[in-house]
């Protein structure tokens, strides 16, 4: 589904990524870990078109997408969410998730004014649609509420329903557990293994490792900028170099 192959990234005379290769398998659930600093979102960012890398090449679906802008990735199947949720607060609930639904709209904004009756049409299927993504989200309750108003975690769950609106074939989500409580980190734990079940491949950076063991089928470490091991759950637990990365060499 995604390769990434040799992706290097130096800022100013500070090398934040050196080589780092790995591949990541349709409809799996692939967890990104290492220490702080270890170059996890930099590599969300360059994946995702936010950064451009100064060497090495993002593969999706067998598409050479390096240095392709979020804007344009959209529209090929990959969205992310974001460590700190980027929410339209000033708009509802309901709004936000229209928006990424609005990227696949074929009505332009002539037609959109005029409230042309295919616009109008379409207006509502979309509406009906976004709807539906926060109903499999768990909070279409909360439609009408503005979004800025959202308690963090409702807001966490808005943010994936957004991007799932989308329709997306492979989304990228930076620490979606950051900030969440026990419970609800058992309610993203199900609604993950959820958008997997739908066929859409999920990648996350995350801390929470406990999270992270329980519903990855394989994880990527990373350390100090390099892929330091790559396996199953059980093999990354029992992996000695992992540990002492975390914990140190004793």
């Amino acid at each position: 589904m995604l390769e990434v192959s040799g992706i290097t990234q130096i800022f100013g005379g500070v090398t934040a990524l050196e080589d780092v290769s790995f591949s990541i398998n349709k409809s799996d659930i692939t967890g990104v870990i290492g220490p702080n600093g270890a170059g996890k979102t930099t590599l969300f960012n360059i994946i995702t078109g936010i950064y451009t890398q100064t060497a090495g090449k993002v593969i999706l679906e067998g598409r050479d997408v390096s240095g392709l802008p979020a804007e344009r990735l959209a529209p090929l199947g990959m969205v992310r969410t974001f460590q700190n949720i980027e929410l339209f607060g000033g708009m509802t609930v309901l709004e936000n998730v229209m928006v990424g639904m609005h990227t696949r709209s074929s009505c332009g904004l002539l037609a959109c004014s005029l409230k042309m009756p295919w616009a109008m049409k379409e207006e509502s299927r979309i509406r009906a649609g976004a709807l539906r993504w926060l109903e499999f989200a768990g909070i279409a309750d909360l439609a009408d509420v503005v979004a800025g108003n959202l308690p963090f975690g409702q807001g966490r769950l808005l943010e994936i329903a957004r991007s799932l609106a989308v329709e997306p074939r492979i989304i990228l989500m930076d620490e979606p557990a950051a900030g969440l409580n026990s419970q609800e980190t058992l309610g993203l734990a199900r609604l993950i293994r959820s958008i997997r079940d739908m066929g859409i491949t999920v990648v996350l950076v995350e801390h929470d490792m406990e999270l992270v063991m329980d519903i990855c089928d394989r994880i990527v470490v990373l350390n100090l900028g390099k892929k330091l091991a790559e396996g199953t759950p059980r093999e990354i637990q029992d992996n000695r170099e992992v540990i002492a990365a975390y914990l140190g060499d004793e």
